[in-house]
């Protein structure tokens, strides 16, 4: 009887899982249930696994509505009816088209148009079809129990013939419809005494057994004899084991195989000779179980996208478990050597693996769209979409989100958050929306799109769901990656950083600013520089990808890195779950003492012996899950999916912990051996890295650490232009400076709209002025370019047509000291030309009117001399007044209009001359004692200890430019805050890590500025 059923996938709308709906059906009884979420299709192959599960038969089907208006409920007939239906509505969502109010003729799907809606309007005691197909087969009336007490009025036995019973379902329980109710206001953005009926479901929409529902409607058994014949004829079902994937790239399987044995012959010879045994074998090898898995076109398509990439001139990282493969690396889809690096192909793909593989490649943000544009227009828009992603309600978000349906006030909700147990706010309304919040959490809420993963169909898109068209301008589907891989999809992940931007943009600057051609591919060689050792090893690596960050740093110089494998460790146990379980320290001592520590259990050394006991890569946790615990490589394949956040199935989750302890406790091992190995494990969650993935990262670092190596001007330049990395802009011009930059503001005679280079001078691009218009700041060298320098401001102004607003900012910036006059003359002259030319077109105008008459007088007076111009005054002179201008009001200009100073410090705005009582190159040399330090602050970082408390590290940077550390326990973060931006006294002792100073702060105040004199 249910062929009207709501999940929560209707967003903002139902309450009921699909687990929850599926298992409420069983408990009932229910032979076979329709999911019909509205305007997607989200669920169904969700809901389709769980009906297969509990022996229900699944029907699939979409209501389709028009804001809040229902139109029509649509009912797949088989597996063509649900692509019908997708096509339909990917139509209307892809093109941002309403939906009719009569849907077309379909082939393979059953129309349900409720009674009162447009198509089948209730008039008095007769039913009025509007527009209704001629094949009652297809296009049917649905009566809802609100309908039922007016059919004893209608005689017409026509229409009963073609009407079924219409009980939707959207809750189990009573106490649901106050959730639904809630969920509507938040979808409505109004307050809940606001929601008007349409906007809300039915109150009876409550599963119940099929047996009252065909009670309800006993006095109509030809409604019910309909609604089963209906059921009957409806059914939906999925392969779950064979990949969707494209199936062939070539055409055929065969030829697949060649062409793939044939690439990677020939990239073998390019990466590793003619000689190389142990790559030919594991060419050969890996190239057996490609083939054997169904994956030769999976390969070819991933090459096919570097190929074409690579033929326009971008740079690309591909990493992730696929530089596990041999044959990834002869394809250059990969840059990691997995001989080099002992990384086993079985991690990428083996028949024990519970998820399909996938490529992940890097290209820069200014390029990834068309490398996507690529790939739709070569394997089509029918057979290509972006994967979508579920954003959910979580945390905070519910009860703010609740609270404002319910009219609190933001400053009060604000309270109730931070301080739940204060007295005043448990009441009636706080435990209402603490129930209902708990109700909500992971609750969908809006569907958005996975960060990078792209899925290339044998079959049309539509026969697994619709397509939704994001901002992000391609083709989106409904459902995320968990379902993806559930129904056998590989994705593959085309995504996006700034990285990889920088390191392109350093060569081409390279390039234009010494003539020089780097490649940035040699990364073998990049290994084995000595600078670039160096910088590693003291840590200086500001604007390297990865290995920037104030920990990344730390860790550098404490493991006194200087070598591939010992970065490949680092990127991952930088990690945060391995660093807040203390074994990151411990890795550290190990590296530093190795033979004087003692394994926690011999099979962690036999596995572990490269990471010295310590579980570093996700590799590892298969490992020892394997090998320490005797779990198959299947189940150790989920937990260590589980431990990095990619699997879903909390039930089977707990199978495998429970079966992993029971294992041990067989083993004999002893109770705090185990527990001690799986919170080491149990640290992973949510953060591991596997080994490839790690040394991809670190390939990557080796480019931005060779760039920066031999070209620093040129790399921070490139970064600066990247607009990405762990620290803002103008901790990157710091680091120009303190390479060798002299750094200038903007100027519309050197200066582009990026920051740009020649030689040593660096200009600050004017795409940093706040507010000035984008147009303006590239017209000023694009003009420049055609036409040369500017002369001075009235040339400026006459060739750029730039308006007084704007001409500010620019005089303000200093962006015309090419003139050698003061800011205060400049803004003068600036006002005086506008007004000159504010006057001149009004004296345009007037000529213009005046037209006629000056020619009259001109005819009339017969004479060559005479020029309109002469009947106009000349415009007065001025004597501009002397105005005095100092450097704090030049550092205020710089910091409001570019977020820094640039030819200045923060550190001149200061109203003492006390500059700290040492250096950040100093603090080794003052280990144990007590100092003062004052530093511009760069980051913060918060953690909390395990006794739930704050405690902050902070990094800052000293009047010479260089950064130092601070720890902030507790009581230090209590009595001695951070108050936002800007510089800071602090007072502390100089403690040291593996020979890695930073001070333990004990007290800290924020330095006050010197005011700016224009201020009021």
């Amino acid at each position: 009887m249910y062929l009207n059923c709501h999940s929560y996938y209707s967003l903002r709308y139902g309450t009921l899982s699909i687990e929850k709906l599926v298992e409420t059906a069983k408990i009932f009884n229910v032979k076979a249930l329709a999911l019909t979420d509205i305007n997607n299709s989200t669920g169904v192959i969700d809901f389709v696994k769980a009906c297969k599960e509990n022996g229900i038969r699944p029907i699939a089907g979409i209501e389709f509505r028009r804001e809040d208006k229902l139109l029509y409920i649509c009912l797949a007939r088989n597996n063509e009816g649900f692509r019908e239906l997708n096509d339909f509505l990917s139509v209307h969502t892809i093109k941002c088209i309403a939906l009719p109010d009569l849907a077309p003729e379909f082939e393979n799907v059953v129309v349900v148009y409720p009674l009162n809606s447009e198509i089948t309007k209730w008039r008095n005691d007769e039913i009025i079809i509007r527009q209704f197909a001629s094949s009652p087969a297809r296009q049917i009336i649905g009566i809802s129990p609100s309908f039922l007490r007016k059919l004893p009025t209608l005689n017409d036995k026509s229409i009963l013939d073609r009407a079924v019973v219409l009980f939707p379902v959207t809750f189990t329980k009573d106490k649901e419809y106050d959730l639904h109710c809630n969920l509507r206001a938040i979808d409505n953005n109004i307050l809940l005494s606001r929601l008007r009926p349409e906007q809300l479901a039915a109150p009876y929409e409550i599963m119940v057994p099929e047996s009252e529902v065909k009670n309800l409607y006993k006095d109509y058994p030809q409604l019910i004899r309909n609604t089963e014949q209906l059921l009957d004829e409806c059914s939906i079902d999925f392969d779950f084991y064979s990949h969707k994937n494209r199936k062939t790239f070539t055409g055929n399987s065969y030829d697949d195989k060649n062409l793939l044995k044939k690439l990677a012959g020939d990239g073998l010879i390019y990466r590793y000779g003619k000689t190389n045994r142990e790559a030919e074998k594991r060419v050969r090898n890996e190239m057996e179980i490609i083939d054997k898995m169904g994956f030769s076109s999976y390969f070819l398509i991933t090459w096919d996208v570097i190929r074409y990439s690579m033929s326009r001139g971008f740079y690309h990282v591909g990493r992730g478990s696929g530089a596990n493969s041999i044959v990834a690396y002869c394809l250059k889809i990969t840059d990691v050597d997995p001989i080099e690096l002992d990384l086993y192909f079985e991690r990428f793909i083996n028949p024990k693996r519970t998820s399909p593989p996938d490529f992940d490649i890097d290209y820069s943000w200014k390029e990834r769209d068309e490398v996507l544009d690529y790939i739709f227009k070569r394997y089509g828009h029918k057979h290509t979409a972006l994967l979508g992603a579920m954003s959910t309600f979580k945390g905070n978000s519910i009860y703010r989100e609740l609270g404002k349906v319910h009219g609190l006030p933001k400053g009060e909700m604000d309270d109730l958050l931070k301080y739940p147990e204060k007295e005043s706010h448990k009441n009636a309304l706080t435990r209402k929306i603490s129930e209902l919040g708990a109700m909500m959490v992971d609750f969908p809420n809006i569907r958005s799109i996975h960060a990078g993963g792209v899925l290339i169909s044998d079959e049309p898109i539509a026969c697994y769901t619709a397509l939704d068209m994001p901002p992000k301008g391609f083709p989106t589907t409904q459902w995320d990656m968990y379902v993806a891989e559930d129904i056998g999809f590989e994705k593959l992940d085309i995504l996006s950083q700034r990285g990889i931007g920088h390191i392109k943009e350093t060569a081409e600057i390279v390039l234009k600013n010494r003539a020089i051609n780097v490649d940035v591919h040699r990364v073998q060689a990049f290994k084995e520089e000595e600078k670039v050792k160096q910088l590693l090893r003291i840590g200086e690596t500001i604007g390297c990808f990865y290995v920037e960050s104030p920990a990344m740093r730390g860790l550098l110089k404490k493991l006194q890195c200087d070598n591939y494998r010992s970065l490949v460790a680092a990127s991952s146990i930088i990690r945060p779950g391995v660093a807040r379980s203390g074994m990151m320290r411990e890795y550290i001592y190990r590296f530093h003492h190795q033979g004087q520590f003692k394994y926690l259990h011999p099979v962690m050394e036999e596995q572990l012996k490269e990471t010295y006991g310590v579980m570093v890569y996700q590799e590892d946790v298969l490992k020892i899950c394997h090998h320490f615990a005797g779990l198959d490589l299947a189940d150790s394949d989920v937990l260590r999916r589980a431990m990095s956040g990619k699997y879903r199935s909390k039930k089977e989750l707990q199978r495998i912990i429970d079966k992993f302890f029971e294992n041990c406790r067989n083993y004999g091992y002893p109770e705090e051996v185990t527990k001690e190995v799986w919170r080491q494990i149990e640290s992973f969650a949510g953060y591991s890295f596997s080994k490839a993935h790690s040394a991809s990262y670190a390939v990557e670092s080796y480019q931005s650490l060779y760039l920066k190596a031999h070209y620093p001007l040129e790399f921070m330049t490139g970064v600066i232009n990247n607009f990405g990395g762990f620290y803002n802009s103008w901790v990157y011009f710091n680091e120009a400076r303190n390479c060798g930059a002299t750094l200038h503001l903007p100027c519309v005679n050197r200066g582009e709209y990026k920051t740009s280079i020649t030689s040593s001078d660096i200009f600050v691009g004017f795409i940093h002025v706040a507010n000035l218009e984008s147009h303006v700041g590239k017209v000023i060298s694009e003009e420049r370019k055609t036409n040369g320098e500017y002369l001075g401001l009235e040339n400026f102004i006459m060739r750029t047509g730039t308006s007084l607003e704007q001409m500010i900012l620019l005089v303000r910036i200093g962006a015309f000291r090419f003139t050698g006059k003061t800011k205060s003359q400049l803004l003068w002259e600036t006002h005086l030309l506008m007004g000159k030319k504010s006057e001149t077109s009004k004296l345009s105008i007037r000529v213009v009117n005046r037209r006629s008459t000056i020619e009259d007088s001109i005819l009339n007076q017969k004479s060559d001399s005479v020029n309109p111009v002469l009947f106009f005054s000349p415009p007065k002179t001025y004597e501009l007044p002397q105005l005095e201008q100092n450097t704090v009001e030049d550092v205020y200009d710089e910091v409001e209009l570019l977020g820094f100073p640039v030819k200045h410090t923060y550190f001149d705005l200061l109203e003492t001359s006390f500059r700290g009582e040492i250096m950040a190159n100093e603090m080794i040399s003052f280990l144990g004692k007590k100092v003062r330090m004052l530093g511009q602050l760069v980051t913060i970082k918060y953690v909390r200890t395990v006794k739930k408390e704050w405690m902050h590290f902070g990094t800052f940077i000293d009047i010479t430019g260089h950064f130092f550390d601070t720890v902030h326990f507790p009581d230090s973060v209590k009595n001695y805050p951070f108050r936002g931006d800007g510089i800071y006294l602090v007072l502390g002792k100089i403690v040291e890590e593996f020979g890695f100073p930073s001070m333990e702060v004990q007290k800290m105040a924020k330095m006050p500025l010197k005011k700016d004199p224009r201020a009021g």
